[in-house]
């Protein structure tokens, strides 16, 4: 309890740094930002509103900490304004509605990446030095060094245009309705594959790395040597014994990559016109609807810290070890 109570008030003070450096931002930008939002909404926004987007950032008349405070109160409490693109629609609407296609996508690309990457690179580490080993570190290499956008772009040529297997974007055929059915769910599933097969090539040669270089470390170690000196199959001593121990950093690895994954799918979700998080930030920063953006940068940061959290609870279950620490 004394770990997680400490880890809790870490990522806390981490969340408000964040939130302050938001509260921050608009005022370090020329000019009055709250008259330039009303200024480009046109006649999108009523008069009236022009106090209720004062109000949303705490641009409330008193001192500084006094405004701070409304905008920590407003943060807490879920409400980060309206926004201008969208408007009336709450920016807790906009976001909720675009997390879910985020998360969707994410989620399995996350999951499918780490299975593929790591079993990659636990057997490229028990056969170092072959063919197999050779092609997939090269691979993965080449792979975390192409940007997400360019590996994006040439999915979407090849396989979307030039040989027209699948579709060039949105998330589902837009002549079908919403519906909880075999017909709309299989259309989200072929959107979805290119989309998925970018942000996998992206992920996939990270975790491939990590996993193969903690596994070389492993090898040496005496209870590998001990354990094929009994007479265990190379299965056995591969996956029980050094893939096992070698898994622990990796999923330490799985935190630091959820910011990979986050620019990613930004990125992705912007080239495949996917109604995601990315495309709605993108459409946010081309109408200056700062609501959304700054709430989006609210939801990435809790996004990171709680996966950094979970990882942390998730390491220490791992390791026994570290519960005594």
């Amino acid at each position: 309890m004394a770990f997680l109570l400490r880890r809790l008030v870490f990522y806390m003070a981490a969340f408000i740094a964040a939130a302050t450096i938001n509260f921050f931002l608009p005022r370090l930008m020329p000019g009055d930002p709250v008259q330039i939002m009303f200024s480009s909404a046109g006649t999108e926004l009523p008069p009236e509103s022009l106090q209720a987007l004062k109000l949303t950032f705490g641009f409330v008349d008193g001192p500084l900490w006094q405004q701070y405070l409304t905008y920590l109160g407003s943060i807490f409490t879920g409400d980060l304004g309206r926004s201008i693109k969208y408007f009336p629609l709450p920016v807790t609407s906009v976001l909720g509605n675009a997390l879910i296609w985020t998360v969707g996508l994410m989620g399995t690309a996350t999951i499918v990446s780490f299975a593929i990457g790591t079993f990659l690179g636990i057997v490229a580490a028990w056969r170092r030095g072959s063919t197999f080993d050779v092609i997939v570190s090269v691979g993965a290499i080449f792979a975390t060094s192409v940007p997400a956008v360019v590996t994006s772009l040439i999915v979407l040529f090849i396989f979307g245009f030039t040989l027209g297997w699948f579709p060039n974007g949105y998330a589902a055929d837009p002549s079908l309705d919403p519906a909880f059915s075999l017909q709309y769910i299989g259309s989200l599933a072929y959107h979805g594959i290119l989309p998925m097969v970018t942000l996998c090539t992206v992920l996939i040669g990270g975790f491939t790395v990590t996993m193969r270089n903690n596994m070389i470390n492993l090898l040496g170690e005496d209870y590998i040597v001990m354990a094929r000196a009994k007479g265990l199959s190379d299965r056995h001593v591969m996956l029980w014994y050094a893939a096992r121990n070698a898994l622990l950093p990796t999923v330490s690895s799985l935190a630091i990559a959820i910011g990979t994954i986050l620019g990613g799918s930004l990125v992705t979700e912007v080239v495949y016109n996917y109604p995601g998080l990315g495309n709605i930030l993108y459409q946010a920063i081309l109408a200056r609807d700062y609501p959304v953006i700054q709430g989006q940068l609210l939801i990435m940061t809790a996004t990171m810290l709680i996966a950094n959290f979970i990882v942390d609870v998730s390491y220490v279950l791992l390791d026994p070890r570290l519960k005594g620490a």
